[in-house]
This record gives C-alpha cells, structure tokens and sequence, in this order.
C-alpha cells in the first residue's frame, strides 16, 4: 500500500526566496516549462549525479524536462516534505504520471506510475547551486512491466 500523499510540511530554515526556488524547481516540471528553471538555478548549477548524455547546468536539464513531459504529459512531482536550513534544503517527493511516449527505450505502456525522489538542494543567494537527486527508477521500470526483464530465449539469460 502506497503511503498517503500529504501537503507539504512546514518549512523552516529556509528564506522566502530560497523556498520560492525550491518550488519553481519543481513547477518546471508541473507546469511543463523548463524555462521556469532559469528562475531558479544559478547558472553553473551542478546535478549530481548527472543523466545519461545530461550537459552541464540548468541548460542541460531542460531537454531531459521536455523528454520526460513527452513519455508522461500527465507527469506531476509532487513536494511531500522540505526540511530547511539556511542555503540547504531537502526534498521528499513524488514523480506520478501515465507513460503515454517512450522513456528509458520503453514503448508506451499507459500504465501509471508512482516514483519517489529525494533530493537535497545547496542555494546561494536565493538560487540553487547544487542538486543531489535518487529516484526509484527501478520501480518505476516495475510499475510499467519492464523489470524485471525477462529473456524468451534461454541463452539469451546467460550472455
């Protein structure tokens, strides 16, 4: 059974301007405008770890906004939890969606998915300059069928 899905906590710690960044981040990906991460980011802003063929800061970023927006038009992230402290931030979230395009070679399935992410954020001077990221990829690989993989064919199983 999947946790209940709550508003986020209180946030404490944190600047009015720094929470702001924090929710634009987001709101990127809500609103479908990955320009709203020039709001947000400073300009050598570093994802760590980065994506498969990811460039560096806030423009690199944006192509892999729009690709997930095209596999999950649905696609929310949802903040649940910000624990705050001055120019750090950590965030409990929720990815959900419909995979309706391909994502990760994946053919379009129409099931949905739920994915949490953790992140913890750096800022300075109301943007953020850092982002360490885990989301449950495996999982979600689960919720649309393609994990685990499965080989038809038995030496395929072995090579």
């Amino acid at each position: 059974m999947r946790e209940k899905d709550t508003a986020p906590s209180q946030v404490t710690g944190l600047t009015a301007t720094e929470q702001r960044s924090i929710e634009i981040f987001y709101r990127a990906f809500n609103e479908q405008n990955p320009d709203l991460l020039d709001e947000a980011l400073s300009t050598n802003w570093k994802d760590i770890p980065l994506a498969p063929d990811q460039g560096p800061g806030p423009e690199g970023l944006k192509p892999i906004i729009r690709g997930f927006i095209a596999a999950f038009p649905d696609l929310q992230i949802s903040i649940q939890e910000i624990i705050g402290a001055p120019g750090r931030a950590g965030v409990r979230a929720l990815i959900t969606g419909t995979h309706q395009g391909e994502w990760f070679g994946i053919a379009p399935t129409g099931k949905a998915i739920h994915v949490p992410i953790h992140e913890f954020h750096h800022l300075e001077n109301g943007r953020i300059t850092h982002t360490w990221h885990l989301e449950d990829w495996f999982g979600m690989l689960h919720q649309v069928g393609a994990w685990p993989a499965h080989s038809t064919n038995p030496s395929e199983a072995v090579s």
